[in-house]
């Protein structure tokens, strides 16, 4: 069979996204749902592989701009809709899709392509590295209690319309993005996606409800959550599921989870994308009883490794040479000179004649590349050769960032 790889027509978008759906379990979304992915699709940056009139693979790559260790919003291709028909698999359609789209990423001058695995196992061999993590939280708000701190008395929690409520609650997100490594900044019309509620996903819960926290008439917070009834034979045991959270100081974080920790007739409160370093951990009287687990998130791909490494600043000073074997993206490939101050000023250039401190692949750059992590466990598992003494932790150190990178939405 002869499968072609053209861009997306228009005309081709609901044959193409039924693809989609299909190769993630041929659940039809909800229309709401469909309407908003096809207002997002930037045609000329999705691609369709069709055998004959049939679609048999899909992907894309949005064009983010992804923030990285030192507050630097970075052009980024968002990889998203990967998926090969079950008759297509094994016959090279995802290699021909990775490697058609890595090269326009390049051809485009984004430095880097991000994407969230449903299959982890799947994106390595094409560079991909697990550079975020996440956290899920199960709290028995009946059993844990709150340490606030000074201050909370002096903030309103208010309800509010969570269209209404928007445009707060987005200034608060950019203002959040620029210290958090990995966090997109909103690109257009990417914010109806934050309210997106059709009652086909609630899965039971109520509709999408919205709090604002506020002090002196300004708001200085937000959450956004549902609540799903449940009652037995006790009593009530609701529980409240949280979509969003953010704030600009402790005391109007703190306001907000003390809200959402006493909502009536519920006990259980979850959240399915936290960070790994969220302050939240360090409010509760007894974490084990918030069930907390970790899991990988956001996979990064350095498309132009120097523009890549001169994009980021770096904690401390480094001078390394390090040697990159990358066989998807040979341009990258060689020996790579980094100097860098402390918080900026990078340099990457080819250094072929001077010796190597380590040698790695690009996809273990790419795990470190937003601050997360460190090389040494990578070193330990035989994945980073140090030919350096030392150079390990060095490096290490200048990759690492204070605040632990996060991604607060998929897409």
């Amino acid at each position: 069979m002869t499968v072609e790889l053209r861009v997306l027509r228009p005309a081709e978008w609901d044959v193409w996204f039924s693809c989609v759906e299909r190769a993630f379990g041929g659940v039809r979304s909800s229309p709401e749902a469909r309407e908003l992915w096809q207002e997002l699709t930037e045609y000329d940056r999705f691609i369709g592989a069709w055998d004959g009139s049939e679609c048999v693979g899909t992907t894309g790559a949005f064009g983010f701009r992804v923030t990285v260790p030192g507050g630097a919003a970075v052009p980024a291709a968002g990889v998203t809709a990967v998926g090969v028909a079950g008759t297509h698999r094994r016959r090279g359609v995802l290699t021909s899709m990775m490697r058609r789209q890595l090269d326009d990423v390049r051809a485009w001058g984004e430095p880097l392509a991000v994407l969230t695995a449903s299959e982890p196992a799947i994106y390595g061999r094409f560079g991909y590295g697990a550079a975020t993590r996440l956290l899920r939280l199960a709290v028995d708000t009946a059993r844990v209690a709150l340490a606030l701190p000074a201050g909370v008395d002096a903030v309103r929690v208010r309800y509010a319309d969570p269209v209404a409520a928007l445009p707060a609650c987005e200034e608060i997100y950019g203002r959040l993005a620029a210290g958090r490594p990995g966090t997109p900044v909103r690109q257009p019309g990417w914010e109806r996606r934050a309210v997106l509620d059709a009652e086909q996903d609630r899965a039971g819960a109520s509709p999408l409800q919205c709090v604002l926290a506020e002090r002196d008439g300004e708001t200085v917070g937000y959450a956004t959550f549902r609540i799903t009834p449940e009652w037995d034979s006790a009593g009530p045991k609701g529980t409240v599921t949280v979509r969003d959270l953010g704030a600009l100081d402790p005391a109007a974080y703190a306001s907000l989870w003390r809200f959402l920790f006493g909502l009536d007739l519920t006990s259980v409160l979850e959240c399915g994308t936290r960070p790994v370093d969220d302050p939240l951990l360090h409010l509760v009287s007894d974490v084990r009883r918030c069930r907390p687990r970790v899991q990988d998130d956001l996979y990064v791909r350095l498309v132009d490794l120097p523009a890549a490494l001169q994009a980021r600043s770096y904690r401390v000073p480094v001078d390394a040479v390090l040697e990159v074997e990358d066989a998807f993206c040979p341009w990258n490939a060689g020996r790579w000179r980094l100097v860098a101050g402390a918080g900026g000023g990078a340099r990457c250039v080819p250094a072929p004649e001077r010796e190597p401190d380590l040698a790695l692949s690009a996809r273990e750059l790419a795990a470190v590349y937003l601050g997360g992590g460190s090389l040494a466990p990578l070193a330990a598992a035989g994945r980073v050769r140090e030919l350096r003494a030392g150079a390990v932790e060095e490096v290490s150190t200048a990759f690492s960032w204070g605040a632990e990178p996060w991604l607060p939405h998929g897409f």
